[in-house]
């Protein structure tokens, strides 16, 4: 892979390397908004290095996750990496949730990432990719 050049906002830049059956399907990176929504962007650069750690001290993140649902055309959503079905939710400050920090950036086109909110509890981890 060739380098990767920063943003110029000095916010950081995390990647996925996306597989399907054992076969690599290519590298998605990922600008996270730090500087509009701190506490969701650290959540998952962490989850996305591998940093944060579980109750037990292992490692917890979303390597060897999957995309549970697909919509063509649309959007794919993963990130549970406790369950791998949509289920699971848990942060990088050791409770299942925390609270909404911004809903100012619009879904206005492809290739932006989204934390998903089920109904009205505060953020989880899964992570919507817009198509």
């Amino acid at each position: 892979m060739p380098p990767t050049k920063l943003p110029e906002s000095g916010n950081p830049l995390v990647f996925l390397d996306i597989t399907l059956g054992g076969e690599p399907l290519g590298r998605i990176q990922i600008e996270l908004f730090k500087d509009v929504v701190p506490k969701t962007a650290e959540n998952f650069r962490q989850f996305c290095t591998g940093e944060s750690k579980n109750s037990a001290g292992r490692p917890q993140g979303y390597k060897g996750s999957k995309f549970h649902r697909i919509i063509p055309n649309f959007m794919c959503q993963g990130g549970d990496f406790l369950n791998n079905d949509g289920s699971g939710s848990t942060c990088i400050w050791g409770y299942k949730n925390f609270e909404d920090e911004n809903f100012t950036l619009k879904h206005d086109q492809p290739g932006l990432l989204s934390m998903a909110v089920r109904d009205i509890t505060p953020a989880s981890m899964k992570l919507p990719l817009t198509d």
